[in-house]
């Protein structure tokens, strides 16, 4: 009976939670706030759409558009511009009787050249084993499936640094010069790359950056303004009138402007904050529950990204921690330093002050840290590092690295032996 009644008691907490999910008055269509949503319109990007509307339109005659190489801040609109025009291209190929096809691959997700090359098969109805053959073979089976296919093949490489700077870019050269191994009536293959990376055509050899870079897109963050009317127009569809006011999509527009103009922060903490309205069972979303929603999403993207990076830059991040808390703010060869007694604590050999110099500028592009460029005079110049982020948070995620696990807790107490051991 106790456990017939202790199943009875969960059978009933879990009723109350679908019953305030599916008895909720927040979400009319929870969906419509997803970033991989694609709206009927995007609202601020009517130029961008224009441009690389132009560029891919000469596909529409059977030529091979120019490859295009987008580049701009997290949540500019560059995917969800780029696949809005060529799903209408497509379209508009079909209405005219043109084979044109497109293949989207993020290379953060499939993040081999082997998968890459995999999922572009794939668009062409060509079907690639998961696994068991050479990345050469996969390649040639490619290049044999287009030559006996005509019309035009747009290749959306996402987020494309992520795959150049573990794979090199040996693959982006092949792509972007895979035409010269095609013969002349084969399918024609485009290239348009997307990196949030400003800096990021500055790795890729000159032959790659002359190839990939005929056309070059760039996509300015948005204003508060524009957030607030991107916001609006999704809100009027995903949620039921008068859940949400102006108050709180201004809110929201306002918060993830302050984050570099980002449209997806911006959908995802007008989500989150209706998440957590609807689990309490309120009515209408509040300005509250942005709030809430702000800290939730803080800590769970902190914990992603410091979770993901590799040992070296979670030893460097925790140099930083150790020296942030000692002084309150760290320069490039003070955190070199504290690098290496953390290497050698943990019995790996260090990296260079070149590749701790790198790691640093990572972490300043994912937002973990800020390091700025200050003048010492005569002395030069060094970088002043400080934390951007709540520490306890990040020594949370580097604890669940067993290397580092005891390290993190002894920081987190505010151990100052640490870089003394």
């Amino acid at each position: 009976m106790l456990v017939a009644g202790k199943a009875f008691l969960v059978s009933d907490v879990l009723d109350e939670v679908f019953d305030k999910v599916t008895g909720s008055r927040i979400f009319r269509n929870r969906d419509i706030l997803s970033p991989d949503y694609i709206p009927d319109r995007l609202p601020h990007r009517e130029n961008e759409i224009r441009r690389l509307g132009s560029i891919v339109a000469q596909a529409l005659k059977g030529s091979r558009p120019n490859n295009v190489f987008i580049y701009g801040l997290t949540g500019t609109g560059k995917t969800a511009v780029t696949l809005y025009v060529l799903r209408r291209l497509v379209a508009r190929a079909r209405d005219l009787g043109v084979d044109v096809v497109y293949a989207y691959v993020n290379t953060r997700q499939r993040d081999t050249p082997y998968r890459v090359l995999a999922d572009i098969a794939s668009a062409v109805g060509l079907r690639v084993p998961f696994t068991g053959l050479s990345t050469a073979e996969v390649y040639a089976r490619l290049v044999r499936a287009l030559s006996r296919r005509s019309g035009v093949l747009i290749v959306v490489l996402d987020e494309v640094d992520w795959l150049v700077r573990r794979r090199g870019d040996d693959l982006l050269y092949k792509l972007t010069r895979i035409g010269y191994e095609l013969p002349r009536n084969a399918m024609k293959v485009s290239i348009i790359g997307i990196t949030n990376d400003v800096k990021f055509v500055e790795m890729l050899d000159a032959r790659v950056r002359s190839s990939l870079g005929e056309e070059e897109l760039v996509f300015p963050p948005y204003n508060a303004q524009q957030l607030r009317d991107i916001l609006w127009e999704r809100a009027v569809e995903a949620f039921y009138p008068g859940v949400v006011d102006d108050a709180v999509i201004s809110y929201c527009a306002a918060l993830a402007a302050r984050e570099h103009g980002d449209a997806r922060r911006a959908l995802d903490l007008l989500r989150v904050a209706g998440e957590i309205a609807e689990r309490e069972g309120a009515e209408r979303v509040t300005v509250e529950h942005v709030r809430a929603a702000w800290a939730q999403l803080e800590r769970d993207r902190v914990y992603e990204v410091v979770s993901t990076l590799p040992l070296h830059a979670r030893l460097t991040l925790l140099a930083i921690i150790a020296k942030v808390r000692e002084r309150g703010v760290a320069t490039t060869g003070e955190v070199y330093d504290a690098y290496a007694k953390l290497a050698e604590a943990v019995g790996v050999e260090r990296v260079t002050q070149r590749r701790v110099s790198d790691i640093i500028n990572e972490l300043d592009m994912l937002g973990i840290i800020n390091a700025r460029v200050v003048s010492r005079g005569r002395y030069g110049k060094t970088r002043i590092i400080s934390l951007s982020v709540d520490a306890d948070t990040v020594l949370e995620a580097l604890r669940s690295d067993p290397r580092l696990e005891e390290l993190a807790a002894l920081l987190r107490r505010g151990g100052r032996r640490l870089l003394q051991a």
